[in-house]
């Protein structure tokens, strides 16, 4: 039969947790339409799960018969009747192994496996492109959000200048209740856990490890050159206080935390971090769980992708989205048109190298000439003041400084807090945020 031919593209899915079943229940709820859509219909042929008894009730609710279900993966990997397999069990082991295995065996492969495409993408897309067959993972970055397709395919006649995101919902959930509710941390953190937000060990969300991963996958395929979340600079959200976001208010800004890339002069920065952004910015905005992502090109200028960055529909969204795209591709015998396009090795700038402004908040000693030594010092080391905010704190006699900088190179910035920290006058430096203005 020639493939453009073929009525029934069959699947294998790998995993059933919270997203395996959305996309069953996508693909259930929505078959008639996507069956008229693509032109053919698409059929679950082989489940894979490692606990059989939990999926086999959850498969019966949506008129799935338990004689699909498998606990080996060659069950999938190995038939010859499955043409797309679906990887949602995550992870890096043994995720990676079952790719490329399928990959090597001519099935298209979507995955939503953010972790395993930041790290092995290189891998994983030569074994695509040597086999001639699909690798999509819209779904790895900001969930139902269509933004790797976007920069992939609509947004590829520009050349992209940055990608600004809020890519992890956890914690813009927390930074929101902080916030509106003038909640601490650890408050916020502990509701985030309860909601089912945050997981019992919530670093790599309040790290910025999961964010780092997405930004690699973006500054990937915007600025055609390999980065892996190892080159992402990163930095959590822990050491934000209510009173640090109370001074970014009065002074114009809400604190984020964004996935920061941007290319200048062949040059390229991926970076992870809390920073202050205008309250005018769009990006301000972006609450609670929701996901955003700014983009600007050469050509199209600014736009921005908003939406849910997770749960089990929003995601199934997108992978639904990519099984289409890989089944039409199977249709029209067009595989492998979209393979990897890193064909640029720009070098990344280390984090000392990058311009922005600077929020410091600091307690100093409450008696004259204290501001102006610090201005001394900043100024030495080419940091310009923007402004200050000087508050009395009934502690010991102290004063609280709180200075935005104009651009600066960071490493100018760091030289200046080393000397700073040590002055007589300085009791501690309570923290520092980047501040991102934008045009």
């Amino acid at each position: 039969m020639d493939m453009e031919d073929k009525k029934v593209i069959k699947i294998g899915l790998m995993g059933v947790g919270t997203v395996g079943t959305g996309v069953l229940k996508v693909l259930q709820n929505n078959k008639d339409n996507i069956s008229h859509r693509l032109g053919a219909e698409l059929q679950i042929k082989r489940i894979l799960d490692k606990d059989i008894d939990r999926v086999a009730a959850k498969i019966k609710d949506l008129e799935l018969n338990e004689e699909l279900l498998t606990t080996n993966a060659d069950d999938l990997i190995l038939d010859p009747e499955i043409d797309i397999i679906v990887e949602v069990i995550g992870g890096i082991h043994p995720a990676q192994e079952f790719i490329i295995k399928a990959l090597e065996h001519g099935k298209s492969v979507v995955t939503a496996n953010k972790d395993l495409i930041a790290a092995h993408g290189k891998e994983l897309y030569e074994a695509a492109s040597q086999h001639e067959v699909d690798l999509f993972f819209e779904a790895s970055v900001a969930g139902g959000i269509p933004i790797i397709q976007s920069i992939k395919e609509s947004l590829s006649g520009n050349q992209i200048k940055q990608i600004m995101g809020i890519v992890n919902g956890t914690t813009n959930f927390i930074l929101t209740k902080m916030t509106k509710e003038k909640q601490n941390f650890q408050e916020v953190l502990a509701l985030a856990q309860k909601l089912g937000y945050a997981e019992a060990d919530p670093t790599a969300d309040v790290g910025g490890f999961d964010a780092a991963r997405k930004v690699a996958i973006l500054a990937s395929i915007a600025f055609n050159t390999r980065v892996t979340d190892a080159s992402v600079y990163v930095e959590g959200i822990n050491n934000i206080t209510a009173l640090d976001i109370a001074y970014a208010q009065e002074l114009g800004y809400t604190i984020k935390l964004l996935g920061i890339a941007k290319a200048e002069n062949g040059e390229i920065e991926v970076r992870v971090h809390p920073a202050m952004i205008p309250a005018t910015h769009p990006l301000s905005s972006v609450n609670d769980t929701f996901n955003a992502v700014f983009v600007e090109g050469d050509a199209v200028g600014k736009t921005m992708f908003y939406g849910r960055g997770a749960g089990e529909l929003p995601t199934a969204s997108a992978i639904v989205g990519d099984i289409i795209s890989a089944a039409r591709n199977i249709k029209f015998s067009s595989r492998g048109r979209l393979g990897c396009t890193c064909f640029e090795h720009k070098k990344i700038k280390p984090i000392g190298e990058i311009k922005t402004k600077y929020y410091l908040r600091m307690a100093v000693k409450d008696r004259p000439g204290v501001l102006a030594g610090i201005a001394a010092v900043l100024g030495n080391q080419d940091v310009s003041i923007a402004s200050v905010i000087q508050k009395r704190i009934n502690e010991d006699d102290l004063a609280e400084i709180v200075l935005i900088t104009h651009t600066v190179e960071e490493h100018h910035f760091k030289d200046a807090m080393a000397i700073i920290s040590g002055l007589s006058s300085v009791e501690r430096i309570e923290n520092v945020i980047r501040v991102e203005e934008t045009d």
